[in-house]
């Protein structure tokens, strides 16, 4: 199509006529004109909030402290809505049923955990960043370079290998939805190609037949557009414009995924018909697989297990550091707090996992597939292609309108998820390093506040160029998540124990850092089973973690004061709580409490998933008994939690005769 006949077609519409609807190239001009809609949205959201977030770190990172339970938790569900992620469980499924989709849900338990266990005392805290918290929870001559390391571990290795996965996704979804070269003047794509194919540039998804200069062109010019966009409105008006836009990306993002599941379930006949599809496709007992929510039989069972009972533990987040704790931090008031994971975990568990499963399970009905190995799941290429079918399927089924508001919520679920990653990583930049390491350590002085919103915008940047290149070496989005969580496996064990146990120090981070780096490449080399990957990282980083803690000298008394008189943790810490005056038993019976209360929500979540999933893909001659059972004990547990998951106060879990 020439740019002109795109112009008068975009002209056409304005004036009323409609007739050019039908032109194929108008369609994608529709689609086109939905996404800029967004676009604009966005970029304003951005500029609205510029002047309130140039006041401070504070005001940029955390929005002032000033957010609801609601749009914290809506926040980070939308964030955690990546483009990578529905692509990732599309892929899931088709290699191993269902039952695989358990290690993306087995995270609501960490969500829960942050919640109930450690986002007060994030909040408490009253820190900027977790690498921050450093500087409070210990003591000693290595306080800062931990911190530093962390900042950098987290920040920007971790930060950019997860934006890095986000790109790739991208890189597939705008290569079938953006066609530059159908939309650019004839001469200026040209001009173009002559470039590419001078600089040897290739930058190509295998997504679309299209010639590899063509593609490569396209999706450069799609990643400029998309991240763009994002960092503009992510480095103006920081936490707030995130978090405004988090709030109609999520709003687009499951409006568009529930009219595809809905689109999906039409071409497949129905619920019903699912099931006696999958069974004449693949045989009952691959069906019965594909569909199982319960643990697999064989050899591999134990294995598996294993991974999704180590993997909510064993992982960079296990306290919700990162930019969880910085939606934590930003609320308004403990309450806040805990309502935000709330949100978070039933959205993200139970609404969006519901949608996903009738996507994912319908396209192995809609694109059926011959097994052609022994272990799918080990097949690279076999992961890659059904990954990509869920792009393939918006193409393919969804019609003019719709397919526009499925790629806007694709493109929300991105930017969503790099405006955080840009915001939450520019945060160590400029108050980690800059800030703390350059400004007061090395140069002995004070930055104003305008000079440090000047760095953390700047920030941005550099953090987008480094998940840019490592964008570039990815291949399947499940191989790059498998390797993100071996690295964050390391450190995981010691996060949470810092918090629970007093005897913690920042020798055992920093060992269980100096593990994780060592350890990962090992296991990447020498075996190729995963369960291994995490026991044995997970094992060896809290041996060596725990082991370093008794050798080496402990957090002073006054620091170990300080900080329990302002953040109040549970957990061991009966020598300090009897030299600030409490009872030595009151944290841990405040960390038995917000357990049961994090197992009775758990419960909730997981049986409702079960119990509405069952009712929507049901075992092939299965009764719809263990369905309604299962939500039955799912709303009967709700008053057992409910109060004090939402009252002002935790009922049993506050102090007495102190404040908190």
């Amino acid at each position: 199509m020439e740019f002109y006949e795109w112009l008068f077609g975009l002209h056409a519409v304005i004036r009323g006529d409609l007739s050019v609807i039908a032109k194929p190239w108008t369609r994608s001009m529709i689609d086109l004109l939905i996404v800029l809609a967004f676009v604009a949205y966005a970029v304003s959201a951005g500029f609205h909030a510029r002047r309130r977030a140039s006041r401070s770190l504070q005001e940029y990172f955390l929005a002032g402290k000033t957010l609801t339970g609601w749009k914290a938790g809506v926040s980070m569900a939308a964030t955690q809505y990546g483009a990578d992620t529905p692509l990732l469980v599309t892929g899931l499924i088709a290699t191993g049923g269902i039952f695989v989709v358990w290690r993306l849900w087995i995270y609501a338990v960490a969500f829960l955990l942050m919640g109930f266990v450690f986002a007060v005392g994030w909040r408490r805290a009253g820190v900027l960043t977790d690498a921050e918290l450093t500087e409070i929870r210990y003591s000693g001559s290595g306080v800062l370079l931990l911190r530093v390391l962390k900042a950098v571990y987290f920040g920007t290795i971790i930060n950019c290998v997860v934006m890095a996965m986000v790109l790739v996704a991208a890189l597939r979804i705008a290569e079938v939805f953006l066609p530059w070269h159908a939309w650019l003047p004839v001469r200026f794509y040209q001009g173009l190609i002559g470039t590419v194919e001078a600089l040897g540039i290739s930058l190509t998804s295998g997504a679309t037949d299209l010639a590899p200069a063509v593609a490569t062109i396209n999706n450069t010019l799609s990643i400029l557009a998309l991240v763009g966009f994002t960092t503009l409105y992510s480095m103006t008006g920081g936490l707030r414009s995130v978090v405004a836009t988090d709030i109609v990306q999520l709003s687009i993002a499951m409006g568009g995924t529930l009219l595809y599941a809905c689109i999906v379930w039409y071409h497949v006949g129905g619920f019903g018909a699912l099931t006696e599809q999958l069974v004449e496709l693949y045989g009952a007992e691959a069906a019965s697989s594909m569909l199982s929510f319960a643990p697999p039989g064989g050899e591999m069972l134990l294995p598996f297990l294993a991974v999704i009972g180590m993997q909510w533990f064993f992982q960079v987040n296990s306290d919700g550091s990162g930019y969880l704790a910085q939606r934590a931090l930003a609320c308004a008031t403990d309450r806040d707090a805990r309502i935000a994971s709330l949100v978070f975990t039933w959205v993200q568990i139970v609404a969006r996992s519901l949608l996903w499963l009738v996507i994912g399970v319908g396209l192995l009905v809609i694109y059926p597939f011959a097994p052609l190995t022994p272990n799918l799941s080990s097949d690279a290429a076999f992961t890659t292609s059904r990954e990509m079918l869920f792009v393939t399927g918006i193409n393919d089924l969804l019609p003019v309108g719709i397919r526009g508001v499925m790629f806007v919520g694709l493109l929300a679920a991105l930017a969503s998820t790099i405006d955080t990653h840009l915001n939450w990583g520019a945060s160590y930049w400029s108050n980690d390093i800059y800030q703390r390491l350059i400004c007061h350590h090395w140069l002995r002085r004070k930055p104003d506040n305008h000079e440090l919103v000047v760095v953390a915008r700047l920030s941005n940047v550099l953090i987008l160029v480094i998940a840019l290149t490592l964008m570039a070496h990815l291949g399947s989005i499940q191989q790059a998540w498998f390797v993100s969580l071996l690295f964050g496996a390391g450190v995981g064990s010691v996060l949470v124990l810092r918090w629970l146990w007093e005897r913690i120090t920042l020798f055992s981070e920093l060992a269980a850092m100096a593990v994780s780096l060592v350890v990962a490449p090992i296991l990447l080399i020498t075996t190729d089973a995963e369960w291994l990957h995490l026991a044995v990282m997970g094992v060896v980083s809290t041996g060596v973690a725990i082991g370093i803690t008794y050798v080496t000298p402990g957090t002073t008394d006054d620091v170990l004061n300080r900080f329990y008189q302002q953040v109040r943790p549970m957990g061991f810490w009966s020598n300090t709580a009897r030299r600030m005056g409490d009872p030595p038993h009151l944290p841990v019976r405040q960390l038995g409490q917000a357990l049961k209360i994090t197992l009775l929500l758990a419960l909730s979540v997981f049986l409702t998933l079960i119990g509405l999933g069952k009712l929507m893909m049901r075992l092939p001659g299965e009764s719809s008994l263990w369905a309604w059972t299962a939500l039955g004990i799912a709303v009967g547990l709700i008053p057992l939690w409910w109060r004090d998951a939402v009252s002002p106060r935790l009922t049993h879990i506050t102090r007495q005769n102190r404040p908190l």
